[in-house]
């Protein structure tokens, strides 16, 4: 142990013969050492227990840095010809941070990966704030978002109340709010956190009483989809497939005069944002495309109907 701790290797220690050397190699060779195991190990090993397996096995396959795109491209011809279900390749240093270091830390007495970096610093809220209250309602189920903002009136902070107090939901959604909270005010866009949840899918979802959002596949995809309305750019909006009812086409004079018109605009309009708001709607097995009749798809074209009204 004093030779590793000196020498950063076990590789020409006292005492071990160069017969069990191979015991010792790992899947990187150490700093100032030259063994390890050969990438194309790792693909037999996991091939052998690949027959006994029904799933994949989730295990890395670790190349120096030396390897080339050939060497990458025959790890997985050989994978695939051993019958691997699955595998991950990394090449050592292919990230300026990575997660396996064999190399000991500046002034330390023990082998240990690079020090971690110091803690995002967050940047809090002042005690009074100007704020936005929003009440929706998703198929009769009511809830209420607050949004608190810094100076610039950016977002800094979400609060969310649903349910009773004290219930499961509550709970969970309170926690939701913090988490979003805490985010922000560590510097995660606020476009990154409406990504990951815009489109959630889960009960009660349905149509609401916002005429810019006319129907959430669940309370966290209304969320998100306010956010983005509030406080994204209209492209970034269009983008993630919302569009609100300002987004008329621009002769709104001649729609007010002539009412047919102007209905015509409604229907186009809610015809864009139903189709956004279920884009992720199910093709039948006739090949068409399922449109969303309350909880369940209807296929249009040949009646097929899916979910728990069928």
């Amino acid at each position: 142990m004093d030779y590793v701790l000196a020498n950063d290797t076990i590789e020409g220690a006292p005492y071990v013969t160069e017969e069990h050397q191979n015991v010792f190699d790992c899947a990187t060779n150490a700093k100032n050492g030259t063994r390890s195991i050969h990438y194309l190990g790792h693909v037999r090993m996991m091939a052998s227990a690949q027959p006994f397996i029904s799933g994949a096995i989730s295990k890395t396959v670790n190349l120096p840095e030396s390897a080339t795109g050939e060497d990458v491209m025959n790890t997985y011809l050989d994978a695939w010809r051993t019958g691997l279900k699955a595998i991950a390749i990394y090449r050592d240093n292919s990230k300026g941070s990575q997660p396996l270091n064999t190399s000991k830390t500046k002034g330390s007495n023990h082998d240990q990966s690079a020090s971690a970096p110091s803690e995002v610093p967050r940047r809090k809220l002042p005690a009074d704030v100007k704020s936005i209250r929003h009440k929706f309602s998703i198929a009769g189920h009511e809830g209420y978002i607050h949004c608190g903002l810094y100076e610039d009136g950016s977002l800094g902070e979400i609060f969310i109340r649903v349910a009773k107090e004290g219930s499961t939901t509550s709970g969970l959604f309170d926690a939701i709010g913090i988490l979003m909270s805490v985010s922000l005010q560590s510097g995660v866009p606020v476009k990154t956190i409406i990504k990951k949840f815009i489109h959630s899918r889960f009960e009660p979802m349905g149509f609401t009483e916002n005429k810019d959002i006319m129907t959430a596949k669940s309370i966290l995809d209304y969320i998100a989809k306010f956010l983005a309305i509030k406080f994204l750019q209209k492209d970034e909006q269009m983008e993630l497939g919302i569009f609100t009812s300002h987004d008329e086409p621009s002769e709104d004079i001649e729609i007010k005069k002539i009412p047919q018109v102007q209905a015509l605009g409604e229907a186009k309009f809610a015809t864009k944002s139903a189709i956004f708001s279920f884009q992720d709607a199910p093709s039948c097995r006739c090949g068409g495309l399922m449109v969303r009749t309350g909880s369940c798809y209807t296929c249009p074209s040949c009646g097929e109907n899916i979910g728990s009204c069928s």
